[in-house]
């Protein structure tokens, strides 16, 4: 007799259902011995992502040396700056020597000749103003008692940079440079130049002209107006004009460089001469060359009562000594 045990169907679900829930059991601790793994190299992955970007940032900071370098190098340093670099290297206390090499003198010049008011910290004064201190708003009876503003940029015993800026019609009579040489570059507006160098050897006449007990035979340099943009003067301690005068056709700056400086304890004064033309006193003195008209005797007075001259504040680029 053949015995067959039927299952309770309550009992085979049960039986799979403990079945199903141990497999399961084992698959989830699986899973959980995984996720220390998991996370490990998770984490790997993530330290060599940001490794990679730190790199990449601060590669698109880094500047190469070289780059550097000329980086710096291209960074241009005010005209006035350069202007008084060259001025250290080019003058000493004694001025240039008796025969300076051109190169020099050429590049000072090829420097001056690119300067222009905004250079400096000026603003250029209109022609219509007619005065030079336009803000200050005078009437055209006072406009003529304007003072010539003298602005002193650098001084030391090779050499002064300065700039003078004239009202219209303003003067610096005629006056002289001993043993120096003077680079004057117009800023802007239009100036009336006269120069004369000494005739050599000297000639010298009495007078008598009150007040001039002699007079020196001198020869007429330039005679001429300079209207900005234009060219930088040179006069040197004998030639170009040495002993010269300025007028303001309109107003008008200029920079200077003296080298060396004025200085009266080394027998650099600064004297000022009145011209008399050349048959007030002609008789009896040759003229190599040239006519009668190029030549006049200049005779030594003091300083003008009516230069009426002022200190200003440079307000340009600062200078590094």
């Amino acid at each position: 007799m053949e015995l067959i045990i039927r299952s309770n169907p309550v009992q085979i679900i049960r039986h799979q259902i403990c079945s199903d829930s141990c497999e399961n059991k084992g698959k989830k601790e699986e899973s959980m011995q995984n996720i220390p793994k998991m996370f490990s190299e998770i984490q790997k992955v993530t330290d060599k992502a940001m490794v990679f970007l730190q790199k990449k940032a601060l590669s698109a900071l880094y500047i190469p040396k070289q780059q550097l370098h000329m980086a710096m190098n291209n960074t241009t340093a005010p005209k006035v700056q350069l202007l008084y670099d060259l001025c250290k290297t080019t003058f000493t206390p004694s001025g240039l020597s008796s025969s300076p090499s051109p190169q020099p003198i050429h590049k000072l010049c090829s420097l001056l000749d690119t300067f222009g008011p905004a250079d400096v910290g000026l603003k250029e004064e209109s022609p219509d103003d007619d005065r030079g201190h336009g803000f200050f708003g005078l009437n055209r009876v006072t406009r003529w008692a304007q003072p010539i503003t003298y602005l002193d940029i650098h001084e030391c015993d090779s050499f002064t940079m300065c700039i003078f800026c004239f009202p219209t019609s303003s003067v610096i009579p005629l006056h002289d440079h001993p043993g120096m040489t003077v680079f004057s570059k117009v800023l802007y507006g239009s100036m009336h130049v006269k120069a004369y160098d000494w005739v050599e050897p000297s000639c010298i006449k009495e007078s008598q002209e009150p007040g001039c007990p002699q007079v020196r035979l001198a020869r007429l340099a330039a005679d001429k107006v300079l209207t900005a943009p234009c060219g930088t003067s040179i006069l040197y301690p004998k030639t170009g004009g040495n002993l010269h005068c300025f007028t303001a056709v309109t107003p008008c700056a200029v920079l200077d460089v003296l080298a060396p400086p004025y200085r009266e304890d080394l027998g650099r004064k600064c004297t000022y001469y009145v011209d008399y033309p050349y048959s007030a006193f002609g008789n009896g003195a040759q003229i190599s060359n040239g006519k009668e008209e190029e030549y006049a005797w200049l005779a030594e007075i003091e300083t003008p009562d009516d230069l009426y001259m002022r200190s200003g504040v440079y307000v340009g680029p600062s200078i590094r000594v």
